[in-house]
């Protein structure tokens, strides 16, 4: 290959991206303001104050929960009130709250509790346990485990 067609080729590998550039920019000159402007979807300004629903659930007046001792294989059914603290083994267990979705009781509970060793002075668990996945939020500790079962109601 002379000089001459090597010199043309590299200027054609330079000149590539260049002139798909401008293809581009003439098929969409502005592609970023159009695309904003005309999404039906955008936020008008000013925003719009937006009315939050209803809660979809209802609060209990307790908790009915199951303990287990991992390491004799016990199983121990537990009630609590809101507010209250009661002792399983070596953990002290608080209920916070207790919340069923809204008119049944009967269907999944969640409850927010706070579970303490008696021997740390950091409780073990602090947030919501669910019924129906007692797995996504669990106690971490070593010999027991606690969730829920439902709520109470007065």
């Amino acid at each position: 290959m002379n000089r001459t067609a090597a010199f043309l080729s590299g200027l054609l590998l330079l000149a590539g991206p260049l002139a798909a550039q401008s293809i581009v920019e003439e098929l969409l000159p502005d592609p970023n303001t159009e695309v904003l402007q005309e999404n039906p979807n955008s936020v008008p300004v000013p925003y719009e104050v937006i009315e939050t629903p209803p809660p979809l659930s209802d609060v209990g007046t307790g908790a009915n929960l199951r303990g287990l001792d991992r390491l004799n294989g016990t199983v121990e059914d537990l009630s609590l009130k809101t507010g209250e603290t009661i002792r399983f083994k070596r953990l002290e267990i608080t209920l916070i709250q207790c919340r069923y979705p809204q008119g049944d009781i009967t269907a999944d509970a969640f409850a927010e509790l706070e579970i303490r060793d008696i021997r740390e002075p950091a409780p073990r668990f602090k947030g919501w346990m669910f019924a129906s996945s007692p797995a996504l939020s669990a106690l971490d500790h070593p010999r027991y485990d606690v969730w829920v079962l439902s709520c109470q109601s007065s």
